[in-house]
């Protein structure tokens, strides 16, 4: 039996009463567990708090990034982001940019795997230029080539 909850508060008291409502809950979103004379508190999934952490991490380099005024911003996101440098300048400037706006979604929306996939994505995307994927062109055949079945 799966137990779904979209409540994002509960009496400390409810822990013991109705865990497994409880835990749901916090499975899928942060919740606050209230407490008497004391101030409440926040359980979430480790995953989430992960994502909490990454996205702090990454706002801190993208302040250091936005505050010097050396160079261009794909250049100082190049040397925060060593992995950039496998992309193309034109693609350089697209990662910054790209970056900036999910990073600006992420605080705005409080979602922070918004910024965790774009940068995922553009790591990812690097490290295939890097390896020489997509550097070569396609080879297209211009007439349909017969293929047989697999013999058995």
């Amino acid at each position: 039996m799966t137990v779904t909850t979209t409540r994002t508060e509960f009496q400390s008291s409810e822990l013991s009463r109705n865990s497994a409502e409880v835990f749901a809950a916090a499975e899928s979103h942060a919740v606050t567990v209230t407490r008497r004379n004391a101030e409440p508190l926040v359980l979430m999934s480790e995953r989430d708090s992960r994502a909490h952490r990454t996205l702090f991490e990454f706002a801190a380099t993208l302040i250091a990034v936005t505050t010097d005024d050396r160079g261009t911003l794909a250049e100082r996101m190049s040397d925060r982001f060593p992995w950039m440098l496998a992309l193309s300048q034109v693609d350089q400037a697209a990662c910054a940019a790209e970056l900036v706006a999910a990073a600006r979604a992420s605080f705005a929306t409080e979602q922070p795997h918004l910024v965790a996939a774009a940068l995922t994505s553009w790591k990812e995307t690097a490290e295939a230029v890097a390896a020489g994927l997509g550097v070569q062109p396609m080879e297209w055949f211009d007439e349909d080539i017969p293929v047989g079945l697999p013999s058995a």
